[in-house]
């Protein structure tokens, strides 16, 4: 008799992934929106980042949500370390020179308009990516009877 481990990828510290990047990319999006569309000759640079945001977020969520189909664990490996790369890049860029950012994106000031968390979520998005490899989970028990 075989008993394969269930292979679910969405459940405990992975489900709450999932939220607060779909959380992040909402946020984002609406943030965007309204900046782009209300005054986006005010700040062109910062209002096109936070666009840029909101896409690298819902491509992250919709990855981590895939992550087990065809090249979607890659493209949430690349989402992810964009990111990661963006917060870093935006947030030294707004603190060296403030007056290309006197608008607020999400990634300025390394996300402290969002408590931190675009600093600190992809570094758990890594992890998760990491620790859960399509494959590494899948394992078979022989069991005799």
């Amino acid at each position: 008799m075989s008993t394969t481990a269930p292979t679910t990828r969405m459940t405990g510290i992975g489900r709450v992934l999932v939220i607060v990047y779909a959380v992040m990319a909402l946020a984002a999006t609406g943030r965007s929106f309204v900046q782009i569309f209300r005054r986006f000759d005010e700040a062109p640079l910062a209002y096109s980042l936070s666009a840029v945001a909101a896409v690298v977020y819902i491509l992250a969520t919709l990855a981590l949500v895939l992550a087990r189909r065809g090249g979607w664990y890659t493209v949430a490996w690349v989402a992810i370390v964009f990111e990661l790369t963006g917060v870093l890049v935006v947030g030294l860029l707004s603190i060296l020179i403030p007056e290309q950012f006197q608008h607020e994106t999400v990634w300025s000031l390394f996300g402290r308009g969002y408590l931190f968390i675009p600093l600190v979520l992809p570094v758990f998005g890594i992890w998760w990516l990491r620790t859960n490899r399509p494959g590494a989970a899948r394992t078979t028990v022989e069991v005799d009877a």
